[in-house]
């Protein structure tokens, strides 16, 4: 087997990181539909029966590079949920982090939402349920900081949810690494416009 010419130092990326991270640069790169098995396989440093052992077909890499950036974004979410802050400083922290780590994995999001009309419906329909459990799970800070009184309760959480990631999809359109800008300082501009939104008067 050849070098892998995108591992970590030292080689510590497993077979299905290095094809994850082949995949994503080259779909990036020329597009989903352009892209051959066999150049992802060359560029991740492996054979074609090692990618196959992993992911049964080029859609699998795709639902997976998209996938494994919503797992991340799902337990970091999890954690702010569960701490033991004041709500509106676990949703301002759960709404930072999700632009941050959307802006730093920008390649996986934007791979996937440009490809994505490529998949099976029913793979497709995979991700819209995942997806859907983040945003839940996110609502239901806001619904418990109106339950408390913290946030004003005159907005259905369901509409301050789909505004936020509206916001948060939309960065796709306008987001550029030589803006000026860093990721946190966008995330942080987010979170604190969407906790002023739910500020009570």
């Amino acid at each position: 087997m050849s070098a892998c010419p995108i591992c970590d130092p030292g080689g510590m990326a497993s077979v299905p990181e290095r094809l994850v991270e082949a995949a994503t640069r080259l779909f990036a790169a020329k597009g989903y539909d352009r892209v051959a098995v066999q150049e992802v396989v060359d560029l991740a440093g492996v054979t074609k029966g090692a990618m196959y052992h992993y992911f049964g077909s080029k859609d699998d890499l795709l639902l997976e590079i998209y996938g494994s950036l919503l797992r991340m974004q799902t337990e970091r979410l999890e954690r702010f949920a569960q701490g033991g802050a004041p709500v509106a400083e676990r949703l301002h922290a759960a709404a930072l982090d999700v632009v941050v780590t959307s802006v730093e994995n920008f390649d996986q999001a934007r791979v996937y939402f440009n490809a994505a009309d490529h998949l099976p419906e029913a793979k497709q329909r995979e991700v819209r349920a995942e997806r859907r459990r983040y945003h839940e799970r996110f609502r239901s800070l806001v619904e418990e900081g109106q339950a408390t009184g913290v946030f004003r309760a005159d907005v259905p959480a369901d509409l301050v949810t789909h505004y936020f990631f509206g916001s948060v999809h939309h960065l796709g359109q306008w987001y550029s690494a030589e803006g000026a800008l860093s990721a946190k300082q966008i995330g942080r501009h987010y979170a604190d416009l969407l906790l002023s939104s739910l500020r009570t008067a």
